[in-house]
């Protein structure tokens, strides 16, 4: 499965960062940065739809998304254009991303920064805090409990949000036990790859009042977000969709302009 195989070379590649930039290092570059931006809070529903709105080079299952691909402009593109947060794929073998994309983004906007890449250690956490993130994602298909609430734990120590995203009822279990207040939803199945909204909207009415709820996947239209919307989810994860758009921060003004 693409999802064991993206976790074992995280693994590898884990252990080469660790050794190039020692965690010493990184915490002592840590006390000098200012305080993370508020990603919570930008994403926290208020009655209009709010996208957090990705840079993304490729994906595992569609290769190349966009051979034109300048993170700091696209991000300012999504910025201009009423994006609520920036989300960035830092994952190098997969994804073809990388941290220093996060950097450019987050010295491009104003707007909350999220690392979107397989987290299963805290080194990556304090790694994704020196190159800007405010938020990160947590992914809870590659998490048990226990080290889903260690990496919480850093994640609000350092003041920042984290993103917990579920594809099932039991990994939403897991995510509101290990205490996670952002849920994601992911549409696509990180194992099939296969996509649906109706996940989004079954598995949203299991989420307590109280947390915030974020569609993830296969959401490319605004007849997508009217009909998340009708079922009460305000908060939508966009990628692959602006990536292939000749403009994506045209995309996403257009997008929202039918709400306003």
């Amino acid at each position: 499965m693409i999802l064991d195989k993206i976790v074992k070379h995280k693994v590898v590649e884990l252990e080469r960062a660790k050794r190039e930039n020692p965690l010493e290092l990184i915490s002592s570059r840590l006390e000098r940065m200012s305080s993370p931006l508020d990603f919570y809070g930008a994403v926290k529903p208020n009655g209009t739809p709010k996208i957090i709105a990705e840079v993304k080079r490729a994906s595992p299952s569609k290769g190349i998304l966009r051979n034109n691909f300048s993170p700091e402009e696209i991000a300012r593109g999504y910025e201009r254009a009423g994006a609520s947060a920036v989300s960035v794929l830092t994952d190098r073998e997969f994804f073809k991303g990388d941290l220093v994309h996060l950097r450019r983004v987050k010295e491009s906007v104003r707007i909350p920064v999220l690392r979107k890449d397989f987290i299963i250690d805290p080194y990556q956490v304090y790694e994704a805090r020196l190159y800007g993130a405010d938020a990160v994602l947590l992914i809870a298909a590659i998490l048990d409990r226990k080290k889903m609430e260690e990496l919480l734990g850093l994640v609000r120590s350092l003041g920042m949000s984290a993103l917990v995203e579920v594809h099932d009822e039991w990994e939403l279990e897991k995510a509101l036990a290990a205490g996670g207040d952002i849920i994601g939803i992911n549409n696509r199945n990180l194992k099939t790859f296969d996509v649906s909204l109706d996940v989004s909207i079954r598995i949203s009415k299991l989420v307590p009042q109280g947390k915030v709820v974020v569609a993830e996947s296969g959401i490319s239209s605004t007849r997508d977000l009217r009909r998340l919307i009708d079922e009460g989810i305000y908060v939508f994860l966009i990628g692959e969709a602006f990536m292939r758009a000749s403009d994506p921060g045209e995309m996403l003004r257009k997008m929202l302009l039918e709400f306003r």
